[in-house]
């Protein structure tokens, strides 16, 4: 057989489907980004929050918060805790008792519309660890970030990081979730149970 596989791949042909690259995978979206993304989003579980400004931000959270009756929230980002700290917004800027930690407040690198992903690299400060181990992950993000597909997020991080790429890149596409065990779907089995996305308007 490896034989015959070997004289195969000697054998040069012609690509019987030379325009498979150019061709479309999916249909051309009719609505904008913001709600492209809120809807797919939303349908995989995640909660969709719309803030037209920073006071908007932290009042959604404050109201968040107390809906959770959570208190214990980390934030190490120096973009968020700027935002946070300005408007006197509680939170744990250090690791200290992390395995304590209810809430993890982080940015992101992009947000992809197309599947209502959230893109995140441990290029920024909250690493690896703050996005996955609290049960309750709260994104800020800004609609400038909104992309279309991961091959234009991916395009934003090389402009980004153009002498190297953060050695971590992922997308987290709703709660976690699993349905190894008897094909019943868990949330938070590999980490949060809730995902909430702030989109925070910026292109006024």
């Amino acid at each position: 057989m490896l034989k015959k596989i070997r004289q195969a791949l000697l054998q040069k042909r012609d690509n019987p489907h030379p325009d498979f690259e150019d061709s479309a995978l999916y249909k051309d979206e009719e609505e904008s980004l913001d709600v492209t993304f809120a809807r797919e989003l939303t349908d995989i579980g995640g909660k969709f929050v719309y803030c037209d400004g920073e006071i908007s931000v932290i009042e959604n959270l404050i109201g968040l918060v107390e809906e959770l009756g959570m208190t214990k929230i980390y934030a190490w980002e120096p973009s968020v805790n700027v935002l946070l700290k300005h408007y006197g917004f509680p939170y744990l800027a250090t690791d200290r008792n992390f395995e304590q930690a209810e809430i993890g407040i982080t940015a992101c690198e992009a947000l992809i519309a197309r599947n209502g992903s959230v893109m995140i690299s441990n290029a920024n400060e909250g690493g690896r660890r703050l996005s996955i181990y609290p049960p309750v992950h709260i994104v800020l993000a800004k609609a400038s970030q909104l992309v279309m597909d991961i091959r234009h997020a991916i395009a934003q991080l090389k402009d980004r990081y153009p002498t190297y790429l953060p050695s971590m890149v992922t997308t987290i596409t709703g709660p976690s979730r699993t349905a190894d065990i008897e094909k019943k779907l868990v949330l938070g089995a590999h980490g949060p149970k809730e995902l909430y996305v702030f989109l925070i308007e910026d292109r006024f």
